[in-house]
């Protein structure tokens, strides 16, 4: 299989208590926060190309830019698309959107790198030294 634009996914989740930016520590209100959207988009992302990745390779996200456009309560059910629009060698590219049962929730675009799993521990690791 080829790891080629075009490659797209989806993910959903029900917002909870916990994924809430009151819980979050991003805001005071009991709505979906940014940060469990930003971590959606990067799992429905990674997910992707992860069938068309070598043994031993991985990806790692190094670049998120989104939108938040609107609240989701808790009890409703966000649901993330990607499609992957560019490679660049190593890099990935991605456009994101999430929404609810109500409509878009938010968008972006997300950039990854192809890794080497054991070498990128190695040089993370390494820099406790």
């Amino acid at each position: 299989m080829e790891l080629k634009p075009g490659i797209r996914n989806t993910c959903s989740l029900t917002v909870t208590e916990e994924r809430t930016a009151k819980a979050m520590g991003s805001g005071l209100l009991p709505v979906f926060a940014t940060p469990c959207m930003a971590a959606l988009m990067e799992q429905t992302a990674f997910t992707s190309v992860e069938p068309f990745l070598e043994p031993g390779q991985g990806t790692v996200g190094t670049s998120l830019r989104l939108e938040h456009l609107a609240a989701t309560p808790v009890g409703m059910t966000v649901t993330c698309a990607s499609e992957l629009v560019e490679v660049d060698s190593r890099r990935l590219v991605f456009q994101v959107t999430v929404n609810d049962e109500k409509g878009l929730v938010g968008r972006g675009t997300h950039e990854r790198f192809i890794i080497y799993n054991e070498r990128f521990l190695a040089k993370a690791e390494a820099r406790k030294d």
